[in-house]
């Protein structure tokens, strides 16, 4: 077996440099007078002139959205706001609108219509009715890394906090016009692909890449791209990627997710030791901040104590406060956690929206105006 990583590590988060940050957005298209969703991605993004990383996803009822490399939260929130604005003006333009929310409120076709790509088309033909399950938008943060084995050294840190960032990311709780019981379905409906949940403890990046070998000789992955694990180290960029979060409902709230993301990875290699969560307890963790959310109990991971789930966000904060405050974030991320308290998840709002006007259309609206 590998040895554990031992990297040289700085005494204190404030001899860290600021860690670079990119986040990336899924959105869902649809029509602003049914809520149905609208296979029109190819020509929304066809009218693209914005200078913007603006791309399609695997279904034509999904457009993407890339910040650039930032190091601060204020480039985030500044990119992110242009990216939302950009997609809502070439929607609109196709008479469409994009909503955030994990999953569509509304059922579409089934299977959806795909992206003309040979690669997706290889990915339907060999994984077959898991594809139906593909119309689901999340909210991916990178941490820029100097090379893999510092990578798994955040994933390992990222870990055992995944079931909180779900939590306070959740924002899929309707599904084909229904209340699924969910805060976020579409954690649910993303667990049956062979390569998705959360990835096992690594002791180095060649361990990490034994375990990448295992799923694509399996056929579980056909390329690096389909390790879909809720943290992993990026196929593409020199980054670690957290997976696990529905797509924020609001740009604030990416920014939340973004700076408690880096804090973690700030607190990592700052030498703070993570827990080594046993995978049975972090997938039950998990299974529970998807049905919980912030309203109901979160599971302490190490324990398998059941606590209130707003108590594991406060624990996260304390945990990476010297982090939040070496970056600037602080104060940003307590008032943004505060508020998020206040008025309630992505998935309470919508909920929220339901009561109010008694149709899942109802909620799209309010969708279309949050986003």
């Amino acid at each position: 077996m590998s040895e554990v990583i031992a990297l040289p590590l700085p005494r204190a988060v404030s001899d860290l440099p600021p860690l670079s940050v990119g986040v990336e957005e899924e959105f869902l298209l649809v029509d602003p007078g049914t809520g149905q969703l609208v296979p029109l991605a190819a020509e929304v993004l066809g009218g693209a002139r914005s200078g913007l990383d603006l791309q399609t996803e695997m279904t034509l009822y999904q457009v993407e959205s890339a910040t650039r490399v930032c190091r601060s939260m204020a480039e985030v929130r500044e990119q992110l706001l242009a990216a939302r604005r950009a997609l809502a003006g070439l929607a609109s333009a196709r008479g469409a609108r994009i909503v955030a929310t994990g999953t569509p409120v509304l059922g579409g076709v089934r299977p959806p219509p795909l992206t003309d790509s040979d690669r997706y088309r290889t990915i339907a033909a060999e994984y077959g009715s898991l594809v139906d399950g593909l119309t689901i938008c999340g909210c991916h943060v990178h941490i820029g890394i100097p090379d893999e084995d510092t990578g798994v050294v955040i994933a390992n840190h990222l870990r055992q906090w995944l079931p909180v960032l779900l939590a306070i990311s959740a924002n899929s709780p309707f599904s084909d016009g229904r209340d699924t019981g969910y805060a976020s379905w579409r954690y649910l409906s993303w667990s049956p692909w062979p390569s998705a949940g959360a990835p096992p403890w690594f002791e180095s990046a060649e361990d990490y890449r034994r375990a990448t070998r295992v799923l694509r000789s399996g056929g579980a992955a056909l390329d690096p791209a389909m390790i879909y694990w809720d943290v992993r180290l990026s196929a593409h960029h020199p980054t670690v990627e957290l997976r696990v979060c529905d797509v924020a409902a609001t740009v604030d709230e990416a920014v939340v997710l973004a700076a408690l993301v880096r804090a973690i990875a700030a607190t990592a290699l700052a030498g703070v030791p993570a827990q080594r969560v046993p995978d049975l307890a972090l997938r039950t963790a998990l299974w529970r901040a998807a049905r919980d959310g912030l309203d109901g109990a979160g599971i302490e991971p190490v324990s398998g104590r059941l606590v209130p789930a707003v108590d594991m966000v406060r624990a996260l904060v304390d945990w990476t406060r010297p982090a939040l405050r070496a970056a600037g974030d602080e104060d940003l991320v307590v008032d943004g956690i505060d508020r998020l308290l206040l008025d309630g998840t992505g998935a309470v709002r919508q909920r929220r929206a339901f009561r109010r006007g008694g149709s899942p259309v109802d909620v799209v609206a309010m969708l279309v105006a949050q986003t």
